[in-house]
């Protein structure tokens, strides 16, 4: 069923508290709410350990070192990835830990944690005590989301990511925030914690700009043909006959149709998640490839694309 997800002897390396409803076709091993993130490690299948090992080819006999070392996976012996001899692998057990403080605290609340590519990637994923509600009733959420990849050339990742709860698309933070909302650290040195909590302010974080973003955009009301020309930006088609890419014409659709569509209708924020609504539930192979591809990949960069356009349009 799952493509990305990896599978272990039929069973989902995935976990969710269920209290944040079941996900993907109820993969995954299900929480109560209050779970731990050992807890939530565990349960997804995650505690396990890579190892390093030098890496050999064989040539006329011989092994001969290739100047790089392995990752491993200890439980089974799977390698993960081949890398330089000056990366340093992040433990599962470290990146969960990173949560443990502010779960302790109240301040954050588990959610869901997995592993995807056969463990090359282990993410997860923390609803932080910080929301704001829009237009009578449009509620957004705030999840911190931590991304450690045993894979070369992929970066530890730990970023705020806002989640509309009427539709459960997965927004993004704009890059002209003045907040720092990620950080990426390379494998070139230690990991250090308390230094990425540091550069984020995690104690200190507020959903306030993000909340002014929305509201601005709700501000504003725009004509269909302004739409229209702002998914063709977004989504392709031909400028020259006015026509809209077949993406394009499912977004008009979903304008009208999405989960919350009578929340600030006919403004910006509408035309918005729209495209957050296209990328989050629709684009994509599977809900698994779909999670990748906005939290990572090329529909996380649409709609950074998106919420900025909004923003630009909205204010010229």
């Amino acid at each position: 069923m799952a493509h990305e997800l990896e599978m272990v002897d039929g069973k989902a390396q995935m976990a969710y508290t269920v209290d944040g409803g079941v996900p993907w076709h109820g993969l995954g091993v299900p929480l109560e709410k209050g779970a731990s993130p050992t807890e939530m490690m565990v349960a997804a299948g995650l505690d396990w350990e890579v190892e390093e090992h030098e890496a050999f080819i064989r040539y006329n006999g011989d092994n001969i070192s290739t100047g790089q070392k392995s990752l491993v996976r200890k439980t089974d012996g799977r390698i993960l990835t081949n890398v330089g001899k000056n990366w340093h692998p992040v433990q599962n057990s470290e990146a969960f830990d990173f949560f443990s403080e502010f779960c302790d605290r109240g301040q954050m609340e588990m959610h869901t944690a997995g592993s995807l590519k056969e463990g090359e990637i282990i993410w997860a994923l923390a609803k932080v005590d910080d929301d704001f509600e829009l237009f009578g009733g449009d509620k957004v959420e705030s999840y911190m989301l931590f991304s450690n990849p045993h894979q070369y050339g992929k970066s530890i990742d730990i970023r705020f990511t806002p989640i509309r709860v009427v539709c459960n698309n997965t927004l993004s933070m704009s890059l002209k925030l003045k907040a720092q909302n990620a950080v990426k650290v390379n494998h070139r040195s230690e990991f250090n914690a308390d230094r990425v909590k540091e550069l984020m302010g995690v104690a200190h974080f507020k959903m306030s700009q993000y909340k002014e973003m929305a509201e601005f955009l709700g501000s504003r009301r725009t004509s269909e043909d302004t739409i229209k020309e702002y998914f063709g930006t977004l989504l392709g088609g031909s400028k020259k006959e006015g026509k809209l890419s077949r993406t394009g014409e499912r977004a008009m659709e979903v304008l009208h149709e999405q989960p919350g569509a009578e929340f600030a209708e006919g403004s910006w924020w509408s035309a918005f998640n729209a495209v957050t609504y296209l990328a989050d539930h629709e684009m994509g192979r599977a809900a698994d490839t779909r999670m990748q591809s906005s939290w990572y990949g090329a529909n996380q960069r649409l709609k950074v694309k998106a919420l900025e356009t909004a923003l630009d349009m909205a204010d010229a």
